[in-house]
């Protein structure tokens, strides 16, 4: 469906059009009618969907409808993470152009007070971390009292992270009689809990099924040794000539000593966690999207969120203790319509999580073996330690425990050509090639 058959006014439609977009995603054919009509909605959509411009076309429509008396702050947008507020304000700021609409962010890790000097200037929409946000209700720096729209962006995440208390205080801030937006890119117990005591007689929409991934990515499972993962991915990068790789950690620890490693194997590297400040992530983003470096190493809280656009590869060098992260993890890549490869290197230790995420998935995820990095038999499981680093020393050998290690019986083989693949040229808005004559979509 284009954009034009929306019901989308004129201002935005040039927005719109300037980004060079004319047909709707279908998260954004489903949504943005009902949205227009004041429904309250619960919305599920993969990450890469177009959900941003699903909420922020139709907010801003609404917005502007209604310009009457002084100016307050009419519309509130929550989000799990500072990159993905940033995100959104971009949004608003994109599709807003063309109107008299007024946005900030509001979030952690940056000084308070130019914030609070925005916010006494007069602001229409408010892009915000739960946290920061409560810090400025709890000080009496914000009055949401006149807020018409609440929209909960990827709300799964912010119920992981514990903010739901924080949620639920903002709620009690706002207007009882408002319209309220959630989106999520699962529908788990915990949500649907959540839509129930928000919501109003909700429009519903799904276009991806829960916990699925998306399908054009590429997914591979590389058994390794653990003290030769990053061994595996130097060599990886370097004979696949890969030009933008981002890499999941668990923690914070390992980010910074895995980007140490690279660096020294001259593979330009920087990692982005929740110790780093603002300026820091943000410069770190940037150089990336930029291709002034290679690889950014990253932990779950960092990169929810991370909009980059044609990424080809994905790399779990650890994987996640919650198999939902995987989903989210892999999301990064084959967005708006690109292919991509994700890869983990799983070590004997990783194997039950491993078995967790193909129940998640409800299929196994296909194996390939590495020339030279045979798995060692002999080295026994060990309990990953949750957010602490690993010890050190050598791994413990013996008789393995628990499952079978990966790749045994089988012989190794190396298929360099078939994961080597380049990062894809740039074309406008994030989009793939298309034969002539077929419609964009906005992302």
């Amino acid at each position: 469906m284009l954009f034009n058959q929306l019901g989308l006014s004129a201002e935005l439609l040039r927005a719109v059009e300037e980004q060079g977009y004319t047909e709707a995603t279908p998260i954004q054919h489903k949504a943005i009618p009902q949205i227009l009509k004041g429904r309250d909605m619960l919305a599920g959509a993969q990450t890469g969907t177009g959900k941003t411009a699903a909420f922020t076309l139709p907010m801003l429509q609404l917005l502007h409808a209604n310009t009457d008396g002084p100016r307050r702050i009419r519309a509130l947008i929550l989000t799990p993470t500072r990159e993905l507020a940033a995100q959104v304000h971009g949004s608003v700021q994109t599709y807003g152009k063309h109107r008299p609409v007024r946005s900030m962010e509001i979030y952690g890790g940056v000084s308070a007070r130019p914030q609070i000097k925005k916010i006494q200037r007069g602001v229409d929409v408010v892009i915000a971390t739960p946290g920061r946000l409560l810090d400025h209700v709890r000080q009496g720096n914000i009055n949401l009292s006149g807020v018409e729209m609440l929209v909960l962006d990827e709300a799964d995440r912010m119920l992981d992270m514990g903010f739901i208390r924080d949620i639920r205080q903002i709620i009690k801030e706002l207007p009882k009689k408002r319209q309220n937006l959630l989106f999520s890119a699962t529908f788990s117990s915990e949500i649907r809990e959540l839509a129930k005591g928000l919501l109003d007689n909700p429009a519903e929409v799904e276009v991806a099924t829960r916990n699925t991934t998306a399908d054009r990515v590429e997914q591979l499972v590389m058994p390794v040794d653990k003290l030769r993962k990053r061994e595996m991915l130097s060599e990886l990068i370097g004979k696949g000539n890969w030009r933008q790789v981002l890499v999941f950690t668990r923690t914070k620890h390992g980010a910074n000593r895995l980007a140490k490693q690279l660096n020294g194997d001259g593979i330009t590297t920087l990692a982005i966690h929740g110790g780093k400040g603002q300026g820091a992530r943000t410069k770190a983003l940037r150089d990336f999207k930029e291709g002034s470096i290679r690889v950014l190493v990253a932990t779950d809280i960092a990169a929810r969120g991370l909009d980059i656009d044609k990424l080809p590869h994905v790399v779990n060098f650890e994987l996640p203790h919650v198999s939902e992260d995987y989903v989210h993890r892999i999301g990064r890549t084959a967005r708006a319509g690109h292919d991509g490869t994700a890869i983990s290197l799983v070590c004997v230790d990783e194997l039950k999580l491993l078995k967790d995420i193909e129940k998640l998935l409800n299929h196994e995820i296909k194996k390939e073996y590495i020339e030279g990095y045979a798995v060692d038999k002999s080295i026994r499981a060990e309990p990953i330690n949750k957010g602490k680093p690993a010890r050190s020393g050598a791994p413990r050998r013996g008789k393995p425990s628990g499952s079978k290690p990966a790749g045994a019986g089988r012989s190794n083989k190396s298929r360099p050509g078939k994961n080597a693949r380049g990062a894809q040229g740039k074309r406008p808005g994030g989009q793939a090639n298309r034969p002539q004559g077929q419609q964009r979509r906005a992302s």
